[in-house]
């Protein structure tokens, strides 16, 4: 077990050097959001979520942690949950003591970190069953087998699915559908519309935690790619895009620069941006007609008060998309 889970991080490993350095090529230059996530970025945006400006993560734990009960009532018994970039499993944590579990399935890109975390959550809850994936969502992996009246759901919270243009986030939807089959489910964060003035305070924090967080991502990417960006000579910016409905996160170049690796020399002149991050809102009615395209029908959704976030489960019905 260690030691396949050891040969799977060094594959693992290797595809994500790659496409860091495909993504720093292409014009126009981007970095994927999951590289936010080296041990200094996990910290961050632990701070992060404890800022005043910055709702998403208590307001969707506030919403998990009340209707938990509900929640397990939607996604049945024999469950065979499946959580894409699980990290260090602690939303999960919030629903737990409700939900009726054949098997919960971690799954990350990061093994070490992975099994650490799966480790301590078979010490928290001895009668669950944990089997850890190290592996990108995206790519194929192998799923336990399912009992005879069980079901497979994914749990996708934290509102990533923003992080996808909508496209994107059909493709996710679809693959998703297409993993859990007919009968499975989708428990999901999903972040909302709402005032462009708490969109651009939530990711401008008055801390500066989140411009850390933005450009701790080039100390990862000097690791990955034995790289020597100087994270000095970038600027972290972020705004709200009113007409795209998202909030977009980049790191500017504040002079003409040249940042060396051993395959490829790249250059930055002044003022030009690398693109980290999307964070698309939705209306309720928006995210269901997108998930429907993808296969899925919604069955239940839960807000706070303020209505500034929601998580929903939708349910596969006949075939899933392709």
């Amino acid at each position: 077990m260690a030691l396949d889970a050891a040969v799977a991080y060094r594959d693992v490993h290797a595809d994500l050097r790659s496409e860091l350095l495909q993504g720093l090529l292409q014009p126009p230059r981007s970095i994927n959001p999951k590289f936010f996530y080296d041990e200094r970025g996990s910290e961050l945006f632990r701070l992060i979520c404890n800022v005043e400006e910055y709702y998403p993560t208590r307001t969707e734990i506030g919403i998990l942690q009340r209707y938990s009960r509900e929640i397990a009532q939607a996604v049945g018994d024999h469950c065979q949950l499946l959580e894409p970039g699980a990290g260090a499993c602690e939303k999960v944590r919030h629903l737990l003591g409700d939900l009726r579990l054949d098997a919960y399935l971690p799954l990350d890109i990061s093994g070490d970190f992975l099994l650490s975390a799966s480790d301590a959550l078979r010490a928290e809850y001895p009668d669950l069953v944990v089997h850890p994936l190290v592996a990108d969502f995206n790519d194929s992996f192998d799923l336990p087998p399912l009992g005879e009246t069980a079901h497979r759901v994914v749990f996708y919270p934290g509102s990533t699915i923003g992080n996808f243009t909508p496209a994107g986030a059909r493709s996710f939807l679809a693959r998703a559908a297409a993993l859990v089959g007919a009968g499975g489910g989708l428990l999901i964060g999903v972040d909302l519309h709402k005032s462009s003035d708490i969109l651009n305070a939530a990711y401008n924090d008055a801390q500066g935690y989140t411009a850390a967080f933005n450009l701790n991502v080039l100390s990862h990417a000097n690791v990955l790619l034995q790289a020597d960006f100087d994270v000095s000579a970038f600027a972290h910016v972020a705004f709200y895009n009113e007409s795209e409905h998202r909030i977009e996160m980049h790191l500017e170049s504040l002079r003409d620069q040249r940042v060396r690796c051993p395959e490829v020399e790249l250059a930055f002149r002044a003022g030009e941006r690398i693109h980290t991050e999307y964070s698309h809102k939705y209306t309720l009615e928006g995210f269901c007609t997108l998930a429907k395209d993808a296969g899925f029908a919604s069955r239940n959704c839960w807000t706070d008060p303020e209505g500034l976030f929601s998580v929903q489960y939708l349910e596969v019905e006949g075939a899933a998309a392709s």
